[in-house]
């Protein structure tokens, strides 16, 4: 018996990168998938991925977006068990007193406020039942990267949210956990000063950057609820790197 048998889950941010990944692996153990993105890819990542996806374009940010991303997958699959709130974006790179105030709330309302209205509307529509709610957070929230101020910022909020709302929704049987991965070897990191890669490599016990199968393992585990006494957690996947 596959480990997420029967569950439907909504991947946020899951057109590529760690969200497309994590949804490849749930399909794999079995799951249903909404593949949600702000792109127009979804639809053409969840075709790629077989009839046990779909995709829907939603903007995290946007409340109405998200619980009409939630009642999609009411309304496709029959209900709701995960949530994995992954969407995110790094932003501008710059020092606090030069960061462009309309990128910083950009970033936060993507990787912040897209969490909290993630994690808001899903616990309705999981009441009842056992859930999970996996949350996409960074080593970011904890350790300091200089000139990612919004980044920063924002991770480390979802890190004390998913706190709060695992207290609250422990009632529910709903667990809610967070990721915390170092850089991960995606597209985003094209983004990021090869100089940086290189500097975090060597600082990294494990000698390299995660892959992204490596992420989506343990969303696996997350969502499984084969650990239903987990929660409020905020696991880092670096390597050793915050060790340190």
């Amino acid at each position: 018996m596959s480990r997420l048998d029967g569950k439907v889950a909504v991947i946020t941010g899951a057109a590529s990168g760690i969200g497309k990944e994590i949804a490849r692996t749930f399909i794999g153990q079995g799951a249903k998938v909404i593949v949600a993105d702000i792109s127009d890819q979804a639809n053409a990542a969840a075709a790629e991925l077989g009839s046990s996806a779909k995709g829907f374009r939603a903007d995290v940010s946007r409340s109405d977006d998200v619980a009409a991303m939630l009642d999609f997958a009411l309304a496709s699959f029959g209900r709701l068990d995960i949530l994995c709130n992954n969407a995110g974006l790094d932003g501008a790179l710059a020092p606090i007193s030069e960061y462009d105030v309309d990128e910083f709330d950009r970033v936060v309302a993507v990787n912040l406020r897209g969490v909290f209205l993630g994690i808001r509307h899903a616990i309705p529509r999981m009441r009842g039942h056992s859930g999970a709610i996996v949350n996409t957070a960074s080593i970011a929230g904890s350790v300091v990267m200089p000139n990612m101020p919004a980044y920063c910022a924002a991770k480390a909020g979802v890190m004390q949210l998913t706190k709060v709302a695992a207290v609250e929704c422990a009632p529910l049987g709903i667990q809610v956990n967070t990721i915390c991965p170092s850089v991960i070897r995606t597209q985003m990191v094209a983004n990021l000063p090869s100089s940086f890669i290189e500097g975090l490599e060597q600082a990294t016990p494990a000698g390299r950057i995660a892959e992204p199968w490596e992420v989506a393992n343990l969303a696996v585990f997350l969502a499984s609820g084969e650990a239903p006494f987990l929660t409020g957690c905020s696991i880092a996947i670096d390597g050793g790197f915050t060790l340190l």
